[in-house]
Order: C-alpha cells, then sequence, then structure tokens
C-alpha cells in the first residue's frame, strides 16, 4: 500500500500487528494505533500495511467528480423510489403552498404548535418512500415463504390505509396513497 493513497481515520491491517487506524501520515511513514493498544510508526508499502475496509477506485474519469457523484445519487434515489426533497414539494397540491398546520392542545395554558406544510407533506412523502422499500425488501427477501410475504404485505396496505387521510394534500391523484 502507497503512502499516498493513506488518509487520517483510514482503518488498516498490518500482517503482524493486525488492525489499526491511520493517526498521522508524513512524507514516507504513517503513525497507526492498532487495536490491541501498540501504537506504531511504519512505511506502508515495505510493511505489508493495507486498508482493512473495501476500496474503490475510479480512474479514466471523463466527466467532473461533482457531475459522477451527482448522477450516482440520482440514480441511487430513483432506484429506490424515493424523491428530492424539491420534487416533493411540487406534489403538494397548489392550494395548500405556503399554508401551515396548527395543532391546538386541549389544555388552552399550552403553546400552539404551527408546521409549515411542506415540512408535514415532506414527512409523510417520506413514510410512503419508506413503506415503498419495505415492500421492495420484503417481496426480496430470500427466507420468507410467500405466505409469510403475504401477511407483511397487509400490515403495509393497512399503513397506506391509514395514510389515505393525506390524500387531500396531494396535487395529482396518482401521487396519492
Amino acid at each position: 500500500m502507497k503512502i499516498e493513497s493513506l488518509h487520517i481515520g483510514q482503518r488498516v491491517r498490518h500482517p503482524q500487528y493486525g488492525s489499526g487506524t491511520v493517526k498521522t501520515i508524513s512524507e514516507s511513514v504513517a503513525d497507526i494505533q492498532f487495536d490491541e493498544g501498540t501504537k506504531r510508526s511504519m512505511a506502508p508499502e515495505p510493511s505489508g500495511l493495507a486498508p482493512l475496509d473495501a476500496q474503490a477506485a475510479v480512474s479514466g474519469l471523463a466527466v467532473p467528480l461533482k457531475q459522477f457523484v451527482s448522477e450516482t445519487v440520482e440514480a441511487v434515489v430513483a432506484r429506490l423510489g424515493l424523491e428530492k426533497p424539491d420534487s416533493v414539494v411540487e406534489q403538494l397540491g397548489l392550494r395548500w403552498n405556503n399554508g401551515k398546520m396548527v395543532l391546538h392542545p386541549a389544555d388552552p395554558a399550552l403553546q400552539t404548535k404551527e408546521v409549515p406544510l411542506e415540512v408535514f407533506f415532506h414527512k409523510v412523502v417520506g413514510i410512503r418512500n419508506q413503506l415503498r422499500v419495505l415492500e421492495q425488501k420484503i417481496n426480496a427477501h430470500e427466507k420468507l415463504n410467500d405466505g409469510e410475504k403475504v401477511e407483511m404485505q397487509q400490515y403495509i396496505s393497512r399503513c397506506y390505509g391509514s395514510l389515505t387521510t393525506f390524500n387531500i394534500l396531494f396535487k395529482e391523484k396518482e401521487d396519492q396513497f
């Protein structure tokens, strides 16, 4: 392992001393705090130091890193069926934009709570997204039999049923529960 590929806080493995954490790095050596309690300075390449965690390298990247990360995040969000926060607000019915939800406690001595509807709506949509992910995980689970999957799906369906109260907030019918 080359010194250039180390960073402070990185977990590494040494053939003799086991696993440890990189504490400092100089031009040719790194100080490693090993899990057993010892701290040693060593040159990573000749000592056989290796990364403990999985590593990824992207070479020959033909796009700016910011664009690469942005496109990767967008693909993950789309794959998981999640929405970006700004797209969530677009799903809110026009009459609710810039509105607020006001909660009045039964005891008039207690303070009321006001929540912007965009914030509340974002949380409702977040619940919907998490239920979708849970559905996908249940359907893909290799240890559950079909009967168990159906039973769990029924619980999720009941959750969707409870959330239909909030359908009034959605602009488009196809976005509703």
